[in-house]
């Protein structure tokens, strides 16, 4: 995939409306399917911006910027995570008429409240309940019955090529996994994006989202250790197998359930300097750990470092990691990441206990929670920060 486009899309964003610029530097960037120019989700715990870099590429520089204001607003407003038991087809389309009319540059195939006889300002859930049928419960391919479009009375049609012509302008088929990531963790997840976007731009919000981001820099109410046992359960979610023990969704008893498989394989870093030389800290943290990965297919590496890796091991499920190893010195945060590109297989995820202050690496190549002591600060734009409070 071309980074250049996007990151030159980013740049601009940074210069004409910072806070979306810094928000989006907190994405994990992956390439995006044939069907759309981008697409915004949360995936095992990772805010991801999927892009298809030649049908971004082709749009038009201010096309491309309402593009990614437009995905940012739905992460924001956690769309993604509101689907669950709805119609997917008519609260994608929703979710679309909520945010489309703020955003000044969308292409030409935009949906807009006007084009189904309906008010602006309205949220996703109101324009879901006029969008849907009571009684449409919805095809195998997930779209309803009936169209989207509205006759003369307010009614929906029937058309099915009329229902199909009508879709988003970006891709929402990758919220299908968005329920792998538990709500709360999801919420704290965005969360922090917003904090650390909102301090970046000294409080420079656009005022349609304002209420919201004001909202969001309340202090979280999760504490550290749900959020914790949240991220390792979204990063162990690596598979899936079929299983009689489960119904199917859709076929019940002709067909298999799917469970999925919770294998873990954790790259946790212990920063050993003098700033976390806290007994107390270390041991709540490793004895969290040891809790979370019980009853699990577990493989868990940790490094303590400073400026360079001090000690490396390793414990499988209910082993202890209680020890407290003493190091000192300077810190340096990416030597840790640059062992886990060397790991075989790859880490689901890392995670470290650290103060934060030191080098990261610039952008993020696995889904990482940042656990920071009391008064620490995040290093880097990109991963899930939380607070260890002993």
């Amino acid at each position: 995939m071309s980074n250049r486009v996007i990151e030159n899309a980013i740049v601009r964003m940074l210069k004409r409306k910072p806070f979306y610029g810094q928000f989006l530097l907190g994405l994990r960037r992956v390439e995006g399917g044939d069907g759309h120019p981008l697409g915004v989700t949360v995936r095992d715990g990772v805010p991801t911006l999927a892009v298809n870099a030649s049908l971004f590429g082709a749009e038009h520089l201010q096309i491309q910027e309402g593009l990614l204001e437009h995905g940012i607003k739905h992460l924001i407003h956690l769309h993604m995570f509101r689907r669950k038991g709805r119609n997917s087809h008519d609260w994608d389309l929703a979710c679309d008429l909520a945010i489309n009319p703020s955003i000044d540059h969308l292409p030409v195939d935009a949906l807009f409240p006007r084009a189904f006889r309906l008010e602006e300002g309205l949220a996703a859930e109101e324009y879901y309940a006029l969008l849907a049928d009571p009684f449409d419960t919805g095809s195998l391919k997930g779209f309803g019955t009936g169209s989207a479009s509205r006759d003369a009375g307010g009614k929906r049609g029937t058309g099915e090529d009329e229902e199909h012509s009508v879709t988003t302008v970006d891709d929402h088929a990758i919220w299908d996994n968005a329920d792998a990531t538990p709500v709360r963790l999801a919420e704290e997840v965005v969360r922090g994006m917003v904090r650390d976007a909102f301090r970046a731009c000294d409080g420079e919000v656009p005022a349609d989202i304002r209420e919201v981001v004001v909202g969001m820099l309340a202090p979280s109410p999760i504490p550290w250790r749900q959020v914790l046992r949240q991220f390792v359960a979204a990063a162990g979610r690596t598979g899936r197998q079929t299983t009689w023990m489960k119904e199917h969704r859709r076929f019940a008893h002709i067909t298999p359930g799917v469970r999925k498989m919770r294998r873990l394989n954790l790259l946790v870093g212990i920063d050993v300097s003098d700033s976390t030389n806290i007994a107390k800290l270390r041991e709540a943290f490793a004895q969290e750990l040891v809790r979370v990965s019980q009853g699990r297919e577990a493989q868990i590496t940790v490094l303590y470092a400073t400026s360079r890796i001090q000690r490396v091991e390793s414990f499988r499920g209910a082993s202890s990691v209680a020890e407290v190893y003493i190091g000192g010195g300077f810190t340096d945060l990416r030597p840790v990441f640059d062992y886990a590109r060397t790991m075989h297989p790859l880490p689901a995820a890392v995670i470290y206990l650290t103060d934060g202050v030191g080098p990261a690496p610039e952008r993020m190549d696995f889904p990482t929670l940042w656990v920071l002591t009391r008064d620490g600060e995040k290093p880097a734009p990109w991963g899930v920060e939380v607070r260890l409070e002993v």
